[in-house]
């Protein structure tokens, strides 16, 4: 994934998708705005559901040259005809994976708030770090990744970085002058018209 000066949209799908309706969904967000990557992060552990649910959202993303990451499953990337994977461990699984799917395929990780363990990921071989949520909410522990990590981390490590996580208009264009990417998800699959959402959260980029 490229890096020019103003961040990329980096898509996440809810946790559940209806496959009747939500490829058709993606497919009209990814003809209104550019967006350089798409995260199947499906909740369900049953096998066949996850692979159907990718060979439905490749076919959509693969037809508007996006790239399709899939999280955490390593092992259906080379069969379904995925771009690579989005580890959430840390670093700790950034460098097998590198090994199994070779230099050409996307491996990301999901750091947190952990300085340390993006500087670790980054090390391993990620292709980028993401970290979040970008602000305290209410979910999980109420940590967070501040302002000052990515702006230390544009300023001092090559690697791109994703922030991900409790992002709205304000804080986007907060984070704007130092992340590679915004990884947006919820922020915009919960509302009424995801499209329109997303061309206020990119207006605030600027």
């Amino acid at each position: 994934m490229d890096t020019p000066e103003q961040p990329q949209i980096y898509l996440i799908t809810p946790p559940e998708i209806e496959l009747g309706s939500f490829p058709a969904l993606l497919g009209s967000v990814l003809d209104a705005h550019p967006v350089a990557c798409v995260r199947l992060a499906l909740s369900s552990k049953n096998e066949d559901r996850v692979a159907r649910a990718a060979d439905a959202l490749r076919e959509v993303t693969h037809a508007r040259d996006v790239a399709l990451v899939i999280s955490d499953h390593l092992l259906m990337v080379e069969r379904l005809g995925l771009d690579g994977v989005h580890l959430s461990d840390a670093a700790r699984s950034v460098r097998y994976a590198r090994k199994e799917l070779g230099e050409d395929a996307i491996v990301g990780s999901y750091c947190g708030p952990s300085k340390h363990d993006g500087m670790a990921a980054g090390e391993a071989g990620a292709d980028y770090v993401s970290f979040g949520p970008a602000q305290a909410s209410a979910l999980g522990d109420g940590s967070h990744a501040e302002t000052e990590l990515f702006q230390w981390w544009s300023e001092v490590i090559e690697v791109p970085v994703v922030a991900e996580g409790a992002l709205d208009a304000e804080m986007i264009r907060t984070l704007a002058p130092y992340t590679d990417f915004f990884g947006i998800g919820d922020e915009i699959w919960s509302t009424e018209d995801p499209a329109a959402t997303l061309a206020t959260l990119i207006r605030a980029m600027v």
